[in-house]
């Protein structure tokens, strides 16, 4: 966006920039920016706090009157990023054996994903498979880590990438009811750090790394972020 924000300018439209990374806006110069030292993923700071979030918008609009460009804001108040621990998140008792250790994980989780469902009448699901379909994209998955090609598992062409994404949009908004989070990234980090799900992938984008399958989906299945702690780079 702090490129973009040149291209709109010569254009004639005036633009503030909420910079999320300082060295980005640095390297960027965008005309006008308000750094906000706040969890990557959250631009406005505290979710749910229209009062937090209305200061910080002023705060930028301020910024448009300002023609001694480029310059370059910052907010005055920092939230530290939490997403390093996992959420506090005790999962449901397995209540069957049949299969993948995650796939039963994940029937486990299907109330908890549907009070969720219930009450914010939204999910970030669907790109591959409904909430029902979890546990079986799972055990396709599961296949690549035996040695199955993605073609035979029905997740080449960029479908491991929807798969991972499905994956985590079911067991992070079940999270949601499951625990109490604080902190930006924490439902994240606790999927890939105690789920057999979240280990699964690990497993699997490790297992592909080493035969060269599908560089492109294998890089984009889960964070770079998480990548890099699987690796112990972070």
């Amino acid at each position: 966006m702090s490129v973009l924000s040149h291209v709109l300018e010569r254009a004639g439209l005036a633009t503030v920039a909420l910079a999320s990374i300082r060295g980005q806006a640095v390297s960027a110069r965008p005309p006008r920016a308000l750094f906000c030292e706040f969890p990557l993923g959250r631009p406005l700071g505290k979710p749910n706090d229209a009062a937090f979030q209305s200061d910080v918008i002023r705060a930028a609009l301020a910024l448009l009157a300002r023609s001694d460009v480029p310059v370059l804001e910052t907010y005055p108040e920092v939230i530290e990023d939490r997403g390093d621990a996992p959420a506090a998140c005790p999962l449901p008792p397995r209540l069957d054996t049949d299969g993948h250790p995650a796939a039963a994980e994940a029937r486990g989780l299907r109330d908890a994903y549907q009070r969720n469902l219930d009450r914010y009448g939204r999910t970030s699901l669907g790109r591959l498979a409904g909430p029902d379909e979890i546990p079986d994209l799972l055990e396709r998955i599961a296949r690549l880590e035996t040695g199955e090609s993605l073609a035979d598992a029905e997740l080449d062409g960029g479908r491991l990438i929807a798969a991972g994404q499905d994956v985590r949009a079911y067991y992070e908004e079940a999270g949601l009811q499951l625990a109490d989070v604080t902190g930006a990234r924490q439902l994240e980090t606790w999927f890939f750090e105690s789920t057999e799900a979240g280990r699964l992938l690990v497993r699997v984008q490790g297992v592909l790394a080493e035969r060269s399958d599908d560089t492109i989906s294998r890089q984009y299945m889960m964070p770079f972020t998480q990548s890099l702690r699987a690796r112990g780079k972070l």
